[in-house]
């Protein structure tokens, strides 16, 4: 940092806030024909938010660890606000991002605060424009809750969903989203057929697997690097009604692992996860796996279980409504939400583990975490295949099947100390993850310097690079990640 850029930030976000001042929303016009001052800060469809409460508020996120403090929040009453704040930041060096809603994103790290800029709040924009028979087209700020909603009465369902569904449309297409469905789908990244986005240069453009590819294929899983996603047009398949659920104890984690690497490859369910617990320092393994159908085609529970090693004794099934399976944890986060659970630290670990080494890759994790350092926060363990996915730079190791592990833990107690030795002992095990040719699901803890993005992106570094000068030469987006 130059030995005057303090003294001209200051200077920056006083005019910067006489401007705003000067600006009436009622009437749309500024104090004076002189305003909006010095700067040019131009006048917004939606609001432009400087007070502390405000910024305070977007200095967060669900992970209540980082605390990065904006300048302004924008609450975007168009795209056009979103493409003017993006050139208004270009042209005075500023920084931008963009978060589904304030303190509320599913990022653990701070990866979509601002220390310094405008946070862009795009649950501001949250509008289904138009759902086909095969597609819909939304505002990024919809939330996949949202779209089910107007989706599941038409039979029809995006193909793959998070485990949560209150998230939004832009934030998991900037970084992947994944769950179940992956194994036979791909990503959520895999399935948008059509995206508008602002790029750091300001312009607003469309761009598809054939109309602008490079950018296209940069801003999924981008991160929020090369351009904040609007728009995305969301690909759409007909779903039954009706979801059943298979739930089974394992006691060893590779027969786990088998079963789930066996029901992915011969799919014949439509939705495979597991998980692991600690009880009294003897852990547990749990395969979950659902079916959907319609009432006059109930499931063949014995072909669907054939063949599985489970524990005799202890599956267990449960019948729901699809929508209700997909919202299944909205009960649970309301609960966490009262017990103030939620708002506590969450030092989350994402990653992907290759499939040759995950038993004894996850052995090694588990060895090194008590039950106590879970606060009662979930591990999860499932496979997908390598060849279902098509974002660059969505990084997974090499090889046919790749395991999300993910130790969603709470931080108990939320004390500072405890923290840091959590994310310390996240990087322990990013650090033995690299060993083995694994890579950090960026939703979480995962690099934090540019030489560490520069591995995690390899081979494909050099173009990422390439596109960041492309499509945000002044690196004004997302300074969050700490990857430029």
């Amino acid at each position: 940092m130059s030995s005057d850029a303090l003294p001209r930030r200051s200077i920056l976000q006083g005019a910067l806030m006489a401007a705003v001042t000067a600006f009436n929303p009622v009437s749309r016009s500024w104090a004076s024909s002189d305003e909006p001052g010095a700067l040019g800060l131009p006048p917004f469809d939606g609001q432009l938010l400087l007070d502390p409460a405000a910024r305070q508020q977007a200095a967060d996120d669900f992970g209540h660890i980082f605390h990065r403090t904006p300048w302004a929040v924008l609450i975007p009453g168009s795209v056009e606000d979103i493409v003017k704040v993006v050139r208004f930041a270009r042209r005075h060096r500023l920084k931008v991002a963009g978060t589904r809603g304030i303190g509320e994103s599913h990022s653990t790290g701070g990866q979509a605060q601002v220390e310094a800029g405008v946070l862009i709040d795009m649950s501001a924009l949250s509008t289904i424009h138009e759902v086909t028979g095969n597609s819909a087209w939304v505002d990024a700020g919809v939330r996949w809750i949202q779209l089910l909603q107007a989706t599941v009465p038409l039979g029809k369902s995006p193909p793959t969903l998070t485990d949560f569904i209150d998230l939004s449309v832009g934030g998991t297409l900037s970084v992947g989203g994944i769950g179940g469905q992956a194994f036979r789908h791909g990503l959520q990244v895999d399935n948008v057929l059509e995206l508008e986005v602002v790029t750091g240069r300001g312009e607003r453009v469309r761009c598809s697997p054939v109309h602008r590819k490079p950018l296209f294929d940069s801003v999924r899983s981008g991160l929020g690097q090369f351009g904040i996603i609007v728009r995305a047009r969301i690909r759409l398949v007909p779903v039954p009604p009706r979801a059943r659920t298979y739930t089974a104890a394992y006691s060893q984690l590779a027969g786990l692992v088998a079963d789930q690497e066996k029901l992915i490859e011969d799919g014949r369910f439509d939705y495979v996860e597991g998980s692991i617990s600690i009880s009294g320092g003897v852990r547990s393994y749990h395969l979950e796996a659902v079916k959907y159908f319609s009432p006059e085609a109930e499931p063949d529970t014995a072909a669907l279980l054939q063949g599985l090693s489970f524990q005799p004794g202890t599956l267990a099934v449960q019948d729901s409504s699809y929508f209700d399976f997909a919202n299944r944890l909205a009960p649970l986060v309301e609960l966490l939400k009262s017990l103030g659970v939620w708002q506590l630290p969450h030092p989350w670990l994402n990653v992907f583990v290759p499939g040759r080494s995950v038993t004894s890759y996850v052995e090694q994790v588990l060895d090194q975490t008590p039950e106590a350092e879970m606060g009662q926060g979930t591990i999860l363990l499932y496979p997908f295949r390598n060849h279902e996915l098509t974002a660059p730079f969505l990084r997974v190791p090499a090889g046919r099947h790749t395991f999300l592990l993910s130790l969603l833990r709470t931080a108990v107690p939320p004390t500072p100390e405890n923290v840091a030795a959590l994310l310390a002992k996240n990087q322990l095990f990013l650090d033995q993850l690299a060993d083995i040719g694994g890579k950090a699901y960026p939703i979480s803890s995962g690099p934090r310097n540019p030489t560490e993005w520069c591995e995690h992106f390899q081979p494909l570094w050099g173009l990422f690079q390439a596109s960041k000068a492309a499509f945000d030469p002044d690196n004004v987006l997302t300074p969050g990640q700490r990857i430029f």
